[in-house]
């Protein structure tokens, strides 16, 4: 009968598991030396790699852990004239918290009983501690970003998941680098083309609104607006903007989420920017939103109240916009009966000054088609903001559309409180946007390459 040695059983490192603990040190090795030195990502499907003098050597897919006494022999001699290779290598220093659990990881890989053991398994699970610690970013294209942008992608209403768990979702994706989809951008602007087309319906022209046209309201649609000689002549001719014009443009919202962003430089950088409804840009926000404006948004109620309907408080307005430099204004002078005039006092109050600004009106078709076009992807309110409004028009005038101060929560993805705009903290009415959704969408458009949304300090990622 032949002989069993017992303490076969009770050696740590016997038949079963030396092989297996002899290439995770090896993983283990690349795995730290990537993290402390920024070297490749750890390589796409389930293998391993590492480097020994001249000599190359990669284990892929399944492993078989044999009894073999000579694969341990081979093994143990291995492991012996490694060890003698690593006393020549410098000692690579990591974090405690990174060591340990890299540490558990390994400890759950010697614990497996399993005869079959998948390299795929426990490279995951080292690919998560080592993505945790690494300060990318990642391709757009790895493995691990494709995950993240799923995660994002699979939460189809944002009732799904609680606020927390998106903010954690968005955050982790931040480490990955952001590049256009031309497919799936191409598509989305195909279709705001056909539903919407701010190429041609902005703005109210002379050629989309002729003379004599009874223009319907936005919202008061039972009003109608003539369109006499004197109105006329303040459209333009034709749009001033034609489809895909600018290369990059950037849309500047008000959120908080700018404050000590110190992304200035960056929208200071695009071709074309957009702001919304007279924003502070001064010199003490300047390191934070720049100061470029291509076109100025202006929402009528902010004239009635702080400029008394311009009845009066002309000169005080005309210097406001003086701070935006030759930027185009841009008013939704047909939203409802209301706006009409105070808008159109705009621009008088130009002209009288001889200010080289354009004013141009929303057309209040493009408003509505916008608005259902939105409805149908789930952002419902009684109004759409004017950022939405401004990124579907970026959409189709721009090659690439970034933006920023587009955030609609109490706090920032990292958990921490922020005023709700970059220069103050009064509320919007309640009910009147639905701002959660927006920026639900805009992630979504994020995460498909359609655009890119910022949300953390500018020149990291």
């Amino acid at each position: 009968m032949r002989y069993a040695d017992p303490s076969a059983n009770r050696d740590l490192l016997g038949n079963r598991t030396l092989l297996f603990i002899f290439i995770c040190a090896f993983a283990l090795v690349t795995l730290l030396q990537q993290i402390l030195y920024g070297r490749n990502y750890i390589k796409r499907g389930l293998q391993f790699g590492w480097q020994s003098g001249d000599q190359l050597a990669n284990w892929t897919g399944l492993f078989n852990v044999t009894d073999n006494p000579a694969v341990q022999s081979s093994s143990d001699s291995s492991s012996r004239s490694h060890r003698r290779n690593q006393s020549k290598r410098p000692v690579w220093k990591t974090p405690n918290r990174t060591t340990k659990k890299i540490q558990t990881v390994l400890k759950k890989a010697l614990i497996r009983s399993s005869h079959w053991i998948h390299a795929g398994e426990v490279q995951a699970e080292l690919e998560s501690v080592y993505f945790e610690f690494y300060e990318g970013p990642f391709e757009y294209n790895s493995t691990r970003c494709l995950e993240l942008r799923h995660e994002i992608l699979e939460v189809k209403v944002l009732s799904m998941v609680k606020q927390s768990e998106l903010f954690d979702r968005w955050k982790s994706l931040q480490m990955c680098k952001w590049a256009m989809n031309i497919s799936e951008a191409n598509q989305f602007k195909s279709t705001l083309s056909r539903c919407c087309n701010a190429p041609a319906f902005l703005f109210t022209t002379q050629k989309n609104t002729p003379l004599g046209t009874k223009l319907k309201y936005e919202v008061d649609t039972s009003g109608i607006y003539h369109i006499n000689q004197e109105i006329f002549r303040m459209f333009p001719k034709d749009m001033p903007y034609y489809r895909s014009q600018f290369k990059k443009c950037a849309v500047v919202g008000n959120g908080g989420i700018l404050k000590n962003s110190r992304c200035g430089r960056e929208i200071n950088s695009a071709d074309f920017v957009f702001r919304c409804n007279l924003p502070p840009i001064s010199e003490k926000y300047t390191v934070d939103v720049g100061v470029k404006t291509d076109v100025v948004t202006v929402n009528p109620s902010i004239i009635t109240e702080r400029f008394h309907k311009l009845e009066k408080w002309r000169r005080p307005f005309y210097r406001v916009l003086q701070v935006y430099e030759n930027a185009s204004v841009l008013l939704p002078a047909f939203y409802n009966t209301r706006n009409t005039d105070v808008s159109i006092r705009v621009k008088y109050v130009l002209d009288d000054f001889e200010s080289p600004q354009a004013v141009y009106y929303f057309h209040p078709q493009y408003l509505v088609n916008v608005s259902r076009y939105w409805l149908s992807l789930g952002v419902r309110a009684k109004r759409i903001s004017t950022g939405l409004i401004l990124a579907t028009a970026a959409l189709e005038l721009c090659e690439e559309v970034h933006l920023f101060g587009f955030w609609a929560f109490p706090m920032n993805p990292s958990g921490l409180y922020i005023t709700h705009h970059y220069y103050d903290n009064v509320k919007p009415r309640p009910g009147f946007h639905a701002m959660p959704s927006e920026i639900f969408n805009f992630l979504h458009l994020h995460s498909r390459g359609i655009l890119r949304v910022h949300t953390g300090t500018c020149g990291c990622c």
